[in-house]
């Protein structure tokens, strides 16, 4: 039992380490975009904003992934540093 609570909160570190890598490499390739023009080359994926309407009740629900080579950089960061504790 004790195993499965730590696998558990194990993986919102992951989560965290990803994030905190991903916004380090995003906040990095936007400070840096002016002197090296190349790291303002990224990829879009993701899904436009759909809207359910109920009439009491809207639901509107999407995301985007904007992908740069900083970013992806920061992100395998925060992986390895998620693997290495």
């Amino acid at each position: 039992m004790a195993r499965g609570f730590k696998s558990y909160a194990n993986i919102w570190v992951l989560v965290l380490l990803l994030l905190v890598g991903g916004l380090a490499g995003s906040a990095l390739s936007n400070a840096l975009a002016p002197v090296l023009p190349w790291l303002k080359s990224t990829s879009t994926v993701g899904l436009k904003p759909a809207t359910v309407d109920l009439d009491f009740f809207k639901l509107t629900f999407g995301f985007t992934f904007t992908l740069g080579p900083l970013t992806a950089l920061g992100l395998i960061a925060g992986y390895l540093l998620y693997r290495r504790f």
